[in-house]
């Protein structure tokens, strides 16, 4: 039986994926890319693949009701993580299918030549691209809201860029490069005061902060079951409920119509007329598990732990005069960086030798890399299992990579 999980026992032993083959401890610091998976979570998904499954939505036959149930539970489950309700979610393959059908569905729909969507520099591709081929398609412009000194959207900015020919807001609820979080609710005042939806990224907002979006307001959420120590292949779109039932399908199939003839196809409702085909059945159980184990250990405590693992790698990094760190101090969970010459990719191939993992590159966010200056960052990246020896053995790497390069 797995042990309570709480903040203040060792989380790791809840993860296999955190030791060497060898049995060696792994210093994961890139849970900002994928989380590490809990043991609950594997669990879960391990029964739902073998003695509970079954197709949902379609059997008669009583294993199929069972996991119909259990797929419909977990919907339910993922809307009370972010405060909503059960018939405004959406699951999908992930964030970036969330918003490619935020863009095909509603954004085809209410969006026409002229139209303007507001984006910001520190934006993840896929907060971008979706948005370049609907305004392509559509003949609608996009404006770009700038950074302030510390690295933050600049929602004054975005207030004086701000028109009534805006009818979108699409912006990172907490950038994947520099851990700076969004000011939300004003985000969703300005956007609602000309008259446009507010569009959330939220995948490196839900596995380290509470997330109600009735509070946040916005109009749409969408994050990702791997980055929330759940599986690949499945995350969630949130969507007002009557903004949702608006919406055109995007995808056609199976499971999201109502009837079908030659002649006409009527869909069925929303959430169901977005989940066209066999849907990720086990996956969307298993994200369920992964809501039940950060809210068992709570998401006030996960975010005050890292915070604390934050404010010591910045302290550290800041006091090496050949270290460029970015993003505020404030920064939730991520700490991006810079060490003179040495390239990223230099640094983290060292210190994997270690046994150190980091994330090293432009972190799908070319714009702002370009915005900052840089080919390329270090980014090291706590989740719920991060201790201080994660950090500690972060900056040995560092120091000897510096002796390597000459740089001490």
């Amino acid at each position: 039986m797995n042990a309570p999980a709480t903040i203040d026992r060792d989380l790791k032993a809840d993860f296999p994926g955190m030791f060497t083959p060898e049995g060696e401890p792994w210093h994961y610091l890139d849970t900002a890319a994928t989380a590490q998976k809990p043991r609950a979570v594997i669990d879960a998904m391990a029964r739902a693949l073998g003695e509970d499954y079954a197709t949902v939505h379609r059997g008669v036959y009583s294993r199929s009701a069972q996991m119909t149930l259990g797929y419909e539970t977990a919907r339910r489950r993922i809307a009370e993580f972010l405060g909503g309700s059960e018939d405004e979610i959406v699951f999908t393959r992930g964030a970036t299918e969330a918003i490619n059908l935020v863009a095909n569905a509603w954004g085809r729909a209410n969006l026409k030549a002229g139209d303007r969507i507001l984006l910001s520099q520190l934006e993840h591709h896929s907060n971008i691209v979706p948005w370049q081929m609907l305004a392509e398609a559509v003949g609608a412009e996009i404006d770009v809201c700038p950074l302030t000194e510390d690295h933050r959207i600049d929602l004054d900015a975005a207030e004086a860029m701000l028109t009534p020919k805006h009818k979108l807001v699409a912006l990172c609820h907490v950038s994947n490069v520099l851990g700076s979080v969004l000011d939300a609710p004003r985000a969703a005042e300005l956007a609602h005061g000309v008259g446009a939806k507010l569009l959330l990224d939220g995948c490196q907002s839900a596995p380290h902060m509470t997330v109600d979006v009735n509070a946040l307001n916005c109009d749409f959420y969408v994050f990702s079951a791997h980055k929330l120590y759940g599986p690949t292949g499945i995350g969630a779109l949130w969507t007002r409920g009557d903004i949702l039932a608006d919406m055109p399908p995007w995808e056609g199939g199976g499971a999201m119509i109502d009837r079908v003839t030659f002649e006409k196809t009527t869909y069925a409702p929303a959430p169901q007329r977005f989940e066209a085909g066999t849907p990720a059945i086990t996956e969307a159980i298993a994200f369920a598990a992964a809501a039940d184990y950060v809210s068992e250990i709570g998401m006030d405590e996960i975010h005050a732990r890292e915070a604390k693992l934050v404010a010591k790698l910045r302290r550290e990094l800041t006091a090496m005069n050949d270290v460029r760190v970015f993003g505020p101090e404030d920064s939730a969970g991520i700490v991006s960086f810079a060490i003179g010459d040495i390239h990223p990719h230099d640094l983290g191939t060292i210190l994997d030798e270690a046994n150190v993992a980091i994330r090293a590159g432009h972190h799908c966010a070319q714009p702002l890399m370009d915005y900052l200056g840089v080919p390329a960052t270090a980014r090291a990246s706590f989740g719920l299992y991060s201790t201080e020896a994660d950090v500690d053995a972060l900056l040995a790497g560092i120091q000897r990579t510096r002796k390597i390069f000459g740089q001490t």
